[in-house]
């Protein structure tokens, strides 16, 4: 059976998307939050969720110093060997999926 569990999207009326996602955090970081809603609440005069706070975050952070504008290809490497560069691309979900189990140490 798959684990996994596809979060349901909703479209919005101003044009963007809305995934309801659950995330586990220290209580840190949550304080942290609150700074930032509270920061934002005195820019925008009025009162601001945590939930608000967390999507203005997301949209004002610059990308990471290894992230790649769509549609950017990686520069070629040369394959070690010949039977190497012969096999077909694996797909983006088994990469991404092999990095994370590298990451948790579960590989």
């Amino acid at each position: 059976m798959n684990d996994r569990v596809t979060p349901p999207i909703h479209a919005t009326p101003d044009g963007e998307a809305e995934v309801a996602v659950v995330l586990r955090l220290p209580w840190e970081d949550v304080a942290r939050l609150g700074q930032d809603a509270g920061r934002l609440a005195s820019q925008m005069q009025r009162p601001v969720t945590l939930d608000e706070a967390v999507s203005h975050r997301l949209r004002s952070t610059r990308p990471a110093a290894h992230a790649k504008p769509a549609g950017e290809q990686p520069p070629a490497v040369a394959a070690p060997s010949a039977s190497v560069s012969s096999l077909p691309p694996r797909p983006a979900a088994d990469q991404a999926r092999q990095a994370i189990e590298r990451i948790n140490g579960s590989a």
